[in-house]
């Protein structure tokens, strides 16, 4: 792993956004998934991210 986000390839995000909510922090999870989506340039792969990951609803 790298100490400089700049170096985070989209691998990275998922791994990161799969270990979040893995531990139970879905909105961790989603934010890392939606900066992964942001990084594809496959728009059909950028869907299938965020599917994967949707925001999470409130529970007020």
């Amino acid at each position: 792993m790298t100490s400089n986000p700049a170096d985070l390839t989209t691998a990275d995000y998922l791994d990161g956004a799969r270990e979040l909510h893995a531990a139970g922090r879905p909105y961790l999870a989603h934010l890392l998934a939606e900066e992964a989506a942001q990084r594809t340039t496959d728009p059909a792969t950028a869907r299938a991210i965020r599917a994967q990951f949707p925001a999470p609803t409130r529970k007020d």
